[in-house]
């Protein structure tokens, strides 16, 4: 009997535990990043251009950073000063076209675009290096946006409703709000509610169940989200309509909630051992 205690109450840890690190691990998807790494030489071979996205797989019609780097070969470090052209088509459509020579002195550009359904071909001339004229170098590459596809429904705020018994709490609420006005307000809060939603709902039912068959433990996950809840509420009551605020605002929360749940409880362990020892 103390044997089926001691794993029921090992697997309810266990559960608890999993939620608490795997929400902390998602909040980092905030914070936009790069991805779609391509690297190519140009046709003469005298750069290396990389280019990436942001977000990792662009969707037609909605905003897609194209990140482009030009890198020395022989050092590959970024190579500053470059002269060049950007193109950027879809079939006998024109996405994206330089109007005059562009000049980077970093190395590297930022370019936001619209990118339409399929295949979009980027073309870059390279004119000059360091305030040197070249002949013109070239290098393409192509960028598959994919068309939006309409998001499945899914249930609601499990664990939360499921430990405050009623879709309606204001706890529940507050979430919705959240993930509604805030995060599907950015293109990065867009892309962390779509991961988060893939690794939320393959354990939440699970948390949901033990919840409602055994009160300690639901009781047990109220104290424990409470304080992340009421670290989210400050999205809410942020004005965040940018990529930037909102990079800014979450990993304000990211580190918030590091403290709260992992630096703190080591700060107080640490000093009842020290008190111990003495």
């Amino acid at each position: 009997m103390n044997l089926l205690v001691n794993y029921n109450t090992f697997r309810q840890e266990l559960i608890l535990m999993r939620f608490v690190l795997l929400s902390l691990v998602l909040l980092v998807a905030i914070v936009p990043a790069f991805a779609e790494l391509y690297e190519l030489p140009t046709d003469k071979g005298t750069l290396l251009v990389r280019i990436s996205t942001e977000p990792e797989k662009p969707i037609a019609g909605e905003q897609t950073k194209v990140k482009i780097s030009f890198v020395n070969p022989q050092t590959k470090e970024i190579q500053q000063h470059i002269d060049y052209k950007v193109l950027v088509t879809n079939g006998d459509v024109t996405v994206f076209s330089s109007k005059d020579l562009e000049h980077t002195g970093n190395g590297e550009v930022t370019i936001p675009m619209e990118l339409k359904s399929g295949q979009n071909k980027i073309s870059i001339d390279i004119l000059g290096i360091f305030f040197r004229e070249i002949p013109i170098e070239n290098v393409g590459f192509a960028v598959t946006a994919e068309t939006s596809a309409p998001t499945k429904t899914k249930p609601g705020c499990l664990i939360a409703t499921a430990t405050y018994g009623t879709e309606l709490a204001p706890q529940v609420q507050t979430l919705r709000e959240i993930r509604d006005n805030v995060l599907f307000d950015t293109n990065s809060g867009k892309t962390f509610m779509a991961g988060f939603n893939e690794f939320y709902y393959a354990f939440s039912p699970a948390v949901a169940d033990l919840e409602r068959e055994n009160p300690v433990f639901r009781e047990a996950v109220k104290y424990t989200i409470t304080p992340m809840l009421s670290s989210l509420s400050i999205l809410q009551l942020a004005d965040i309509h940018s990529e930037s605020q909102m990079l800014g605002y979450g990993i304000g929360v990211i580190l918030l909630n590091v403290g709260m749940y992992f630096v703190v409880p080591a700060i107080v362990i640490a000093k009842l051992f020290k008190r111990k020892s003495e």
